[in-house]
């Protein structure tokens, strides 16, 4: 076997672990998932898993840079396409309602299930849900700070009021479509996030 091909190999094999992994996360939580349930559900030896990882808090770790991964490509990247500022921002949120409202996890939205199960537990899994929600956030600011240069928004416009607004009208919307089952709770989502915006 050429080196190449057992690179490909390792990599994929890393990936569908990942992709399980995530999928009982977004269900049970970043605890509900450890090297010896992944090696018995994927038919996989202990030691098979455990070569890609090494521990539990690293496959965590993974999994959750896995689900933010998926998030960016599906939430942001699409919204590139247009302008920074007030287009983009207003992309960014549709798509990011788009993605609760139909999640790629049969859980939800596995960032909002591990900020609420690590919020108050500090340790290395706690920093990494604190950096992804870091990164979001910076996302929606960064266009929410060039849409008022830009004069889109208006002078004085609350940038922190707006951005927390954004990020409460996404926490209740995945908690909404999980825990109530509730299919309005998207049309609330949009409203919330465009009144947050309407500041003038």
């Amino acid at each position: 076997m050429s080196p190449r091909r057992s690179a490909a190999e390792a990599q994929a094999t890393r990936g569908r672990i990942l992709t399980r992994a995530a999928e009982i996360a977004s269900e049970e939580g970043l605890d509900g998932i450890t090297i010896g349930r992944l090696a018995e559900e994927l038919q996989m030896s202990k030691s098979g898993v455990h070569k890609h990882f090494g521990t539990k808090v690293t496959l965590q770790i993974s999994t959750l840079d896995k689900a933010f991964v998926d998030f960016w490509h599906r939430v942001v990247e699409p919204a590139r396409a247009e302008p920074p500022g007030l287009r983009r921002l207003h992309a960014v949120c549709a798509n990011s309602v788009d993605y609760l409202e139909a999640p790629l996890l049969p859980g939800g939205c596995l960032m909002t299930a591990a900020l609420t199960e690590y919020d108050g537990r500090p340790g290395r899994v706690r920093d990494a849900v604190a950096q992804v929600w870091s990164e979001w956030r910076g996302r929606l600011r960064a266009d929410l700070a060039t849409a008022v240069d830009n004069g889109e928004l208006p002078a004085g416009f609350d940038i922190d009021q707006a951005l927390f607004e954004i990020v409460a009208a996404g926490l209740a919307l995945n908690t909404a479509m999980q825990l109530q089952h509730d299919r309005a709770a998207a049309g609330r989502a949009r409203r919330a996030i465009e009144r947050a915006l309407d500041q003038a």
